[in-house]
């Protein structure tokens, strides 16, 4: 039986899937939950399992077929060796599987497998270089104390001026009443929902502030004017260890390019494809796994 290859881009928000044959042609993709493995490595398991199964029905494969899928996972929270270490000890029905971080997935696919730079910004964000071989990464060590430049970092920032909105210290723009409304206008149900909120609770705030900036909206623009920022940084970061081209992926990072200034722009190229075929480059190939 011939073998497939199956690419997993998985991070806080989503976990897409896609299959290919052994001559590399498209056969279906899905998508479904949150795969960070950081949110549990069960939870990641069972999202990933559950995108092949849906992109294997659309290609009309069955189960039967997991055992010669060769599976490339390019995770988020997989930087995290007791995590990493953790998924990789569970059963899965699959001919292997290769874990690296969704950074890592993202870099080989925008550079098809060449020495480049990818800057990731979707509900997290992480930097890395490949070079000679070699791995060089800024950022990415998770919510709350890294990510700066993602979704999720932006959402929490925007709650934190919002309340201070809500205090009389800060301006209670549109886009703070937007948000109370989505709470109804209970500063109470902000600290509960705060409790248990993951990353992609706290990201899905992003679209928002997008909108209401071209709005005018003050603080939807001092909201994205930071993550700008944040962004530049890791850039910078990146340049100073021997990137000249730089990817800028994910959500944030595809909206954020006009809010960047000109020297930071420069820096930036087109990926040549996505995450999902960089996690099919490492499918089948140990020398990818991080650990």
């Amino acid at each position: 039986m011939t073998e497939l290859y199956v690419g997993i881009d998985g991070g806080g928000t989503s976990c897409r899937a896609r299959i290919r044959n052994a001559q590399g042609d498209f056969l279906a993709e899905a998508k479904t939950g949150s795969a960070n493995i950081l949110l549990g490595v069960e939870i990641a398991m069972a999202s990933i399992i559950d995108a092949i199964s849906d992109a294997a029905q659309q290609a009309n494969l069955t189960k039967a077929d997991f055992s010669r899928m060769h599976v490339g996972l390019a995770l988020a929270g997989a930087e995290q060796k007791s995590a990493w270490h953790a998924f990789m000890d569970q059963p899965h029905p699959f001919a292997s599987v290769v874990l690296n971080t969704d950074a890592y997935g993202a870099c080989l696919g925008a550079h098809n497998g060449q020495d480049g730079a990818i800057m990731i910004a979707g509900t997290g964000s992480c930097g890395i270089l490949l070079k000679s071989g070699e791995q060089h990464v800024v950022g990415g060590r998770e919510f709350p104390i890294s990510d700066q430049g993602g979704g999720a970092i932006m959402g929490l920032r925007l709650i934190q001026q919002v309340l201070l909105g809500v205090d009389g210290i800060k301006p209670l723009t549109p886009l703070a009443q937007h948000v109370m409304a989505t709470f109804d206008n209970e500063v109470d149900n902000v600290v509960s929902w705060s409790k248990t909120a993951r990353p992609c609770d706290y990201g899905k705030f992003s679209p928002a502030i997008f909108e209401f900036a071209l709005q005018h909206d003050s603080l939807a623009i001092d909201m994205l004017q930071q993550t700008a920022a944040d962004i530049e940084m890791f850039l910078t970061g990146l340049n100073h260890k021997g990137a000249e081209q730089i990817a800028l992926m994910g959500s944030i990072g595809e909206r954020i390019v006009d809010w960047l200034s000109p020297p930071a722009q420069q820096w930036l190229v087109e990926p040549a494809c996505d995450a999902i075929d960089g996690a099919i480059q490492m499918a089948g190939k140990p020398k990818h796994n991080l650990y």
